[in-house]
C-alpha cells in the first residue's frame, strides 16, 4: 500500500476532496502552496489513523516524507535567497523534486528490506558467543603439556625464513623492437654521414643485428641509406643518402 492508496478525505478551508486529488491540484497550481495549511493535513491523518484503529507503518512512512518534502519546499517558496529564484517555482520542478524525494525513500526502504532478507537467510549460519567454561579460564603453566616438538617447529620455521633459490632466467631472450633499431641507426647517422657498421654494432647481440639489418633494409627501401662492402664478408660502410645525391 502506498500513499497514493491512502483513503484519507479532507475538508479544508481551501479544498475538500481526497489526499491524493490534493497532491494532484497543488503540484497543477490549481492550489497554491502557499495557501496550504500542511498542518491541518497532519492533523486530519492523525485523526484518520485514531478512527482507523491501525498503523501501516510504509504508508505512514511515505505521507511523513511527502510532508516534509511539501514543508521544505513551501519553506523555500516563503524565505527565497537573494539568488535562488525560487519564488516562481515552475509546477514541473515542484514535481520533479517531489519525486526525486519520494524515489530516495524507496531506494533506503528497499535496501532495508535486501539487508532484513539477507539477515533472516544467514541466520541459521550466526554462532553463539559464550565465554570460557570455569575450569578452563585459569590454568597453570605448570599443567600445560607440549603437543608439539620444538626441533620440528624450529625447522619449520626455519624453511620459511629462508631465501628461496634465485629464478633462472637465461632461457627469456629480451625482445628487439624495429622501431628502436631504426631509431638507432637514424640517430647514428644524424651524427656523422657514415660509419663501419661492426664498429657501431659489433657488441650488440646476434638476434639485435640480424634486427638492425632488417632496419637497414628498410631504410635502403626508403632511399634514407645505402652502403657499401668491398668484398664478401668484408667491413661494411653505411652512407646518409642526401637529397640529390647516393
Amino acid at each position: 500500500m502506498a500513499v497514493s492508496e491512502l483513503d484519507l478525505d479532507l475538508d479544508l478551508d481551501i479544498f475538500a476532496g481526497p489526499f491524493d486529488l490534493l497532491m494532484a491540484v497543488v503540484l497543477r497550481e490549481e492550489v497554491s502552496l502557499l495557501d496550504l495549511q500542511l498542518g491541518e493535513v497532519v492533523v486530519a491523518y492523525v485523526e484518520h489513523l485514531e478512527r482507523e484503529g491501525e498503523l501501516e507503518l510504509e504508508v505512514a512512512t511515505e505521507f511523513l516524507v511527502l510532508i516534509a518534502a511539501l514543508l521544505e519546499l513551501k519553506s523555500r517558496l516563503m524565505l527565497p535567497g537573494p539568488d535562488d529564484g525560487l519564488d516562481e517555482l515552475a509546477p514541473e520542478e515542484a514535481v520533479e523534486e517531489l519525486l526525486a524525494r519520494m524515489l530516495e525513500y524507496r531506494r533506503y526502504r528497499d535496501a532495508s528490506e535486501t539487508l532484513v532478507e539477507r539477515f533472516e537467510a544467514a541466520r541459521g549460519y550466526l554462532y553463539r558467543s559464550a565465554p570460557l567454561p570455569p575450569e578452563l579460564r585459569r590454568v597453570a603453566v605448570e599443567a600445560a603439556t607440549a603437543v608439539y616438538d620444538p626441533e620440528q617447529l624450529g625447522a619449520a620455521l626455519g624453511d620459511l625464513l629462508a631465501a628461496p633459490p634465485e629464478v633462472d632466467t637465461s632461457h627469456i631472450r629480451s625482445t628487439v623492437s624495429l622501431e628502436r633499431r631504426l631509431r638507432a641507426l637514424r640517430e647514428a647517422l644524424a651524427r656523422r654521414p657514415s660509419f663501419d657498421f661492426d664498429e657501431q654494432f659489433g657488441g650488440e647481440d646476434r638476434l639485435t643485428q640480424a634486427v638492425t639489418l632488417f632496419a637497414l633494409l628498410e631504410l635502403y627501401r626508403k632511399g634514407e641509406v645505402t652502403w657499401e662492402q668491398s668484398k664478401p664478408f668484408g667491413p661494411i660502410e653505411i652512407r646518409k643518402v642526401v637529397a640529390g645525391h647516393e
